[in-house]
């Protein structure tokens, strides 16, 4: 389970590295009061190569497409982003360790129009294991369905990984863990399932992966395609398409997905086994294909993996 984050030496800031104290925003930045903040979290493992970025160019075209919705565009290329990921995580000397790049909106204006507000750019990375705990990636999590839904389309853009979005998932957090659960699952605005509280969702049905399609009200993830891919190349059939809250309760086998959940199986659903309650094959399959190219044991053939010196 995460807990307090560790702190590194240095952060990337608007091309120069400050210290991790010194890297601070002020009270009444907007970042701070209202969550005007894109950002992107990317994960670096140790391989046998040294440390590489997981699908480094995607998330940095992410965060840059999150920018452009909010108006928010920095003055720093997808190229200039993306070396200075490499060079963070260089610089701190880190291994296995997450990457969090963020586009912010700083003090100067009053009120609601940013416009007026500086953008800024920091790319902290700081080493970190595995999110909801190793225990969870060999046994599964026990979730809960969330009273909180996702909101509905046009009311936030959905394809977009903000700061002020994340209140929702906050808040589906919370409940989940007083309840007792690891994690919560979200429902859209209309009933169905979108996703997990910061994570994508996949279902085993007959054989069958599905998972929900974009609707507007669930993150396109980085991991979610990643996992398309790897079912493609192990034979698995796919359909993104509107899933019922009941069908949770009747799947063979639920999967979270994530860059910080990784491929994370689910064991219960509101206290209702998933299966037979243990991890199931296709989970586990496509778990160990996923770990195995991420971790080097296996050929990158998707080029997913950026090593971080260049080399």
């Amino acid at each position: 389970m995460a807990g307090k984050l560790e702190a590194s030496e240095w952060i990337w800031r608007d091309g120069e590295f400050v210290k991790w104290e010194e890297a601070t925003v002020h009270l009444l930045s907007l970042a701070v009061q209202f969550g005007v903040s894109q950002f992107e979290g990317i994960r670096c493992y140790n391989t046998p190569k040294g440390p590489c970025i997981f699908r480094l160019d995607a998330h940095i075209h992410r965060l840059i497409n999150s920018c452009k919705i909010y108006r928010m565009v920095p003055d720093h290329s997808i190229e200039t982003i993306s070396e200075a990921c490499c060079a963070v995580v260089e610089k701190n000397n880190l291994k296995n360790c997450y990457i969090r790049p963020m586009v912010l909106r700083g003090y100067g204006a009053a009120g609601l129009n940013p416009s007026n507000s500086p953008i800024e750019t920091a790319i902290p990375t700081w080493p970190w294991a595995t999110y909801l705990g190793d225990e969870a990636l060999e046994e599964g999590v026990d979730v809960g369905v969330s009273s909180w839904n996702r909101p509905a389309p046009n009311t936030f853009p959905s394809t977009a990984k903000s700061g002020g979005h994340y209140t929702n998932s906050i808040l589906v957090k919370m409940e989940a863990q007083a309840n007792g659960y690891a994690e919560g699952v979200v429902l859209g605005p209309e009933g169905r399932l979108s996703e997990g509280g910061g994570q994508n969702i996949f279902l085993v049905d007959q054989g069958t992966l599905v998972t929900p399609q974009l609707d507007g009200t669930l993150l396109p993830g980085i991991t979610r395609d990643a996992v398309f891919t790897l079912a493609e190349e192990l034979g698995l059939t796919v359909k993104r398409k509107p899933v019922a809250r009941e069908n949770l309760y009747t799947a063979q086998e639920l999967f979270f997905c994530g860059t910080a959940s990784e491929i994370c199986p689910i064991r219960s659903v509101d206290r209702i086994p998933v299966g037979d309650g243990s991890v199931g094959p296709i989970t586990r399959q496509i778990q160990k294909r996923f770990m195995d190219i991420v971790t080097g044991q296996a050929e990158d053939s998707y080029g997913w993996l950026t090593p971080t010196s260049g080399s």
